[in-house]
């Protein structure tokens, strides 16, 4: 077979409600993996065949169009059953790669760190495992064919089977575990710092990144380092921690996540686990949201049923609603309650969100006016990792005015004056 990038795409609506929707953003998935699609091929039936996926006509049909295009390569929009696939290939003689392989192999691509290459490895290896078979079927061993970025595809039945695999995922996770002992000895630091923290949660390509690094311009913090920004899905998989600071105000970090989509693999979002732990541990979610994406609600219910399989549930949320200048009434940034409306590229879009984050997540914070003697020299050094608005000295010692946390109130009560 001629290898080469185009592509067919191939669904079955299956009473799916937003399967146009899902479709698109099946094309969206192929190019954000280097393929190019030249045609597609629906089905509009109730329930999906359990041998072929499609009905036999379809599947004839599909053999056709490939022959047309002189294409090999046929994405299906769902999981495919192992026995699914064989069939498929074995009526038409062509390559099938599902939703989930393709969503895979993305990751692949866009795994930069250690610990995001590991948790994809694992990921794959997972999916693999009960596709490994006896056959005679040629296909089966050309799994990395076709340009695609698979890594570790393409190998022997040999070695590919299922003990093998086993004995790679297990030295994948005992790795794993080495990475992420040292980036939670990192995040017990962040928790001990007592700063708050909040995380960007949401669709993939909704601007969660572009956000971040505008308030990094905006915080004037030339010691932060960007986040890689790309107009594609999952241009980075790794979470990016950065600590905001703004004068006479408290401090707190903000975390970039990786962002979500429809159908997201089970094993994936299992791999992954420890890297969404920043939006579990966070006291803040902000959710980015597309604006001008007519499927923005789709989006929102993807992003809820996601963070819930991760175990996040009454989180407070601010909803961020980005790219609001590309839709009709944009006049500025507006805030109506928790939901905000607002361009990551204006400044002052994000002037508005960062204030509303304060709002939220100082809400309980208090102005104290302290007298600290200049004799207790260890609580004068605390008090300069508070937020101080006002100092002044007297014989007695340094007089603070502070906006502090419900718990270091309480500490310095018995410093307190009028």
């Amino acid at each position: 077979m001629e290898e080469n990038n185009q592509v067919i795409i191939a669904g079955v609506s299956h009473l799916q409600t937003d399967f146009d929707y899902s479709m698109a953003e099946l094309a969206q998935l192929v190019a954000a993996n280097n393929l190019k699609v030249v045609d597609q091929i629906r089905q509009h039936i109730d329930q999906i065949n359990n041998k072929t996926y499609f009905g036999s006509g379809k599947v004839q049909k599909i053999k056709q169009l490939a022959q047309y295009h002189n294409v090999s390569l046929i994405i299906v929009n769902d999981e495919l059953s192992p026995a699914q696939v064989r069939n498929l290939e074995k009526a038409t003689q062509l390559h099938f790669l599902d939703r989930t392989e393709l969503i895979l192999q993305v990751f692949a691509q866009r795994a930069h760190s250690r610990q995001a290459q590991l948790q994809v490895a694992i990921a794959q290896l997972q999916y693999q495992l009960p596709r490994i078979h006896p056959s005679g079927n040629p296909l089966d061993q050309q799994r990395g064919q076709s340009g695609l970025a698979n890594r570790g595809a393409g190998e022997s039945k040999l070695e590919l089977n299922r003990r093998t695999i086993r004995q790679q995922i297990t030295k994948l996770k005992q790795e794993l575990r080495h990475v992420e002992q040292t980036l939670n000895t990192q995040g017990a630091r962040r928790q001990n710092s007592k700063l708050p923290q909040v995380a960007l949660v949401g669709y993939t390509n909704a601007g969660k990144s572009t956000t971040l690094n505008g308030i990094l311009d905006l915080v004037a913090d030339k010691n932060s380092k960007k986040v890689f920004v790309k107009d594609q899905l999952f241009a980075t998989l790794d979470t990016s921690i950065r600590k905001i600071t703004l004068p006479q105000k408290p401090s707190f970090l903000l975390s970039d996540t990786v962002g979500f989509v429809s159908k997201l693999p089970h094993n994936l979002i299992e791999a992954f686990q420890s890297t969404l732990a920043e939006a579990k541990n966070a006291d803040l979610l902000v959710q980015v949201i597309d604006a001008s994406d007519s499927h923005r609600e789709q989006m929102m219910q993807t992003t809820q049923q996601t963070l819930s399989e991760i175990g996040i549930t009454n989180k407070p949320m601010i909803y961020a609603y980005n790219k609001a200048d590309q839709t009709l009434d944009f006049q500025g940034p507006q805030v109506i309650g928790n939901n905000i409306y607002y361009s990551a590229l204006q400044e002052s879009s994000l002037k508005t969100l960062i204030e509303l984050i304060y709002q939220k997540l100082f809400s309980n914070y208090r102005v104290i006016k302290v007298l600290i003697p200049y004799s207790n020299s260890q609580l004068n050094q605390s008090i300069n990792q508070l937020v101080i608005q006002n100092q002044s000295y007297t014989n007695e010692g340094t007089i603070y005015q502070l906006l502090v946390s419900p718990t270091d109130y309480e500490s310095l009560t018995e410093y307190q004056i009028d």
